[in-house]
């Protein structure tokens, strides 16, 4: 790609915003949903696996009575051990899935034919000698059920 003499190539984050419609509604709150159905899934896999772990650990245990194995006290701190990690992992799934329930709130609460961010995509422009730069950065993309409704800013 040729760059014209005197000018810059430059790369700058458009800010995308989006109107509020029924139909973005219904997805944003469809996609918020399906996120928090897969948090409670994974919440009720790591109890699962929890549950098999101690019940492996406490199983081997009570097989090998008589034969060398580790003290009662030592399977216990195992037991203690795997039931930290669980919580751990349980509290960071939780906090998560928080999240995500108050943005389903907040996308809830949206009035009609308000304007909200979507998010952020990058664009490339030529800058020469004289370019108000900062007017030039400041590009926003309005966007009604997915179609370019307004353009912004400086191109």
């Amino acid at each position: 790609m040729d760059i014209p003499a005197g000018q810059l190539l430059l790369r700058r984050s458009i800010a995308v915003k989006v109107v509020v419609t029924p139909r973005w509604k219904d997805e944003a709150q469809e996609q918020l949903q399906v996120q928090i159905n897969q948090f409670d899934g994974q919440l009720q896999q790591l109890d699962q696996q929890v549950q098999q772990m101690i019940g492996e650990l406490q199983k081997q245990k009570v097989q090998i009575i008589g034969a060398e194995t580790p003290s009662s006290d030592e399977t216990q701190a195992q037991i203690q051990n795997i039931q930290i990690q669980a919580n751990n992992a349980k509290s960071e799934l939780l906090e998560k899935k928080n999240q995500v329930l108050q943005q389903l709130n907040q996308v809830q609460s949206l009035q009609m034919e308000e304007q909200v961010e979507q998010g952020q995509i990058d664009s490339f422009f030529y800058a020469k000698k004289g370019d108000n730069l900062i007017g030039r950065m400041q590009v926003e993309v309005l966007l009604r059920d997915g179609v370019i409704e307004d353009i912004t800013g400086e191109l």
